[in-house]
């Protein structure tokens, strides 16, 4: 007969991976939206470019909402 004990960090923890995936999710959408961004600014049209990492932070400001939601 074994008893688990739970440390106050695990509990902060399960509570986090409620948002893990949608959270990684976002971060690659915008990581993605960001490389090409700037690949377009540089070697095509500097607008456009800009128009696509400025799509592609406001992927990152909702990501950052769920991070700081906990």
């Amino acid at each position: 007969m074994t008893i688990e004990r739970r440390r106050r960090g695990e509990q902060e923890e399960e509570r986090q991976d409620r948002y893990l995936k949608l959270r990684n999710l976002l971060n690659t959408i915008f990581m993605l939206g960001a490389v090409i961004g700037v690949c377009i600014y540089v070697w095509g049209n500097s607008t456009v470019g800009t128009i696509i990492i400025l799509g592609a932070m406001v992927f990152k400001m909702v990501e950052c909402v769920y991070r700081f939601k906990k």
